[in-house]
């Protein structure tokens, strides 16, 4: 207890916001290249799908580059990967900024993607080590916030300063940020973290249950969410017969920010996050269900639903977190890096089914009941595959404790025995 004490109150807990920082960053540079991809074609000379590239360049290279390169660090400190991965992130921004080609600008997106995808994870774990276990759905939260803050800001401010200095200069400006950050970074005191784990023993403790069901659900939770804001200006469009997006955007983020402050308390006051994932995928489902509907009978109307789906989409990460960490206690680096893998490779499949769907004759106004649709097998998965895991987790964990209690018992004679 008195340890527990001295940790909570070392001072160590006001580091949390430079590590939000970094994902502040990350969040601006994930979607603001969605709201600058006209400005970036026309100045490059090529058509909005193939710039549209980027923005899977990116997602792909932070799901899956980013645990691959993370395997090359994986015995320095915390400090020196964070720092390293937002060095890499920084200079991938610095030349997409520079980038004279749609290739140079595609390699640049990717380099900025394996630093963002080294960073975000490492940093979730450095957060939750920097305080108590009861306050480690704030620290969670806290950092998840810079993300989401960053994504709110992300589009439409990037839209606004292009308009003023350009897509090149709009990159420098995120570029700068990333330096701060780094620079905030260097102020972190040392932390034990256990380091970025190699690529097999990420793939190992996907042969758990309980591991691998909670990761499909994120994985889920990401198609069915942010590969749906990917189209939401072509489902204003379609559905509300308005091509102003930005308000859609603000509220859209409004609620990710909300969501993604507010459940960290909340998770840490209940202690069950699982019942904490089972109501926000509910509430995915019923705001997707009932956007369209709203948006068809008046474009004011679909904010609602718009604020409560990014609410929940958004807090959904934070008690995923806390589960995995659970889960994996030993290595929760591990945990934490399959969970933001799993976010980010959604967001790039999301992104391409949304594609494929479209193609196939859907009309953007009917993409919110596909998704809806997917975040209902989530929600089974959730309810059945991770609850069964769960509760085979509490029985061993049970069963482990009485067999203790018991050797004490047995032994206790023999230890006053002269």
């Amino acid at each position: 207890m008195r340890e527990n004490y001295s940790k909570a109150h070392d001072g160590r807990g006001k580091f949390i916001p430079l590590l939000a920082l970094g994902t502040f960053a990350l969040g601006v540079d994930a979607y603001v290249m969605a709201g600058l991809l006209p400005h970036v074609s026309e100045d490059l000379h090529v058509s909005a799908s193939s710039a549209g590239q980027m923005v899977t360049v990116f997602t792909l290279c932070y799901a899956l580059g980013g645990p691959i390169f993370a395997t090359l660090l994986a015995k320095r400190s915390a400090k020196v990967v964070l720092g390293v991965a937002l060095l890499v992130f920084t200079v991938g921004n610095a030349l997409t900024a520079l980038a004279p080609t749609l290739w140079v600008l595609l390699v640049s997106r990717a380099v900025a993607g394996v630093g963002a995808g080294v960073y975000s994870p490492i940093a979730a774990a450095t957060a939750a080590g920097l305080t108590t276990p009861e306050r480690r759905g704030r620290a969670l939260a806290t950092v998840m916030g810079g993300l989401s803050i960053g994504t709110v800001i992300g589009v439409p401010v990037g839209m606004l300063l292009a308009s003023h200095i350009g897509w090149r200069g709009t990159l420098w400006l995120i570029t700068a940020l990333g330096v701060v950050a780094l620079v905030g970074i260097a102020r972190l005191p040392k932390i034990e973290v256990s380091p970025p784990p190699p690529l097999g023993q990420r793939v190992r403790a996907l042969a758990g249950g309980r591991i691998a069901g909670i990761v499909t659900v994120s994985l889920l939770g990401g198609i069915a969410s942010l590969g749906l804001y990917t189209y939401l200006a072509e489902f204003l469009v379609d559905a509300a017969h308005t091509d102003q997006t930005v308000w859609a955007m603000w509220a859209w983020g409004a609620g990710g920010i909300v969501g993604s402050l507010l459940i960290g308390p909340v998770v840490d006051r209940t202690r069950r996050p699982f019942t904490a994932v089972t109501c926000v995928l509910v509430l995915i489902v019923a705001s997707q269900l009932v956007l369209p509907a709203a948006a068809h009978a008046a474009a004011a109307w679909a904010v609602v639903p718009l604020v409560i789906w990014g609410a929940a989409g958004w807090a959904v990460q934070v008690p995923q977190q806390h589960q995995l960490i659970a889960a994996q206690p030993e290595q929760p680096t591990i945990a934490v890096s399959l969970n933001s893998s799993a976010v980010y490779l959604g967001s790039g499949i999301g992104s391409a089914l949304g594609g494929v769907v479209l193609g196939l004759g859907a009309t953007p106004a009917a993409l919110p009941y596909y998704t809806g649709a997917l975040t209902v097998v989530a929600l089974v998965l959730h309810l059945t595959v991770v609850r069964g895991a769960v509760r085979r987790g509490e029985d061993a964990a049970a069963a482990e404790g009485a067999a203790t209690a018991e050797d004490a018992v047995t032994a206790e004679p023999a230890a006053t025995t002269p």
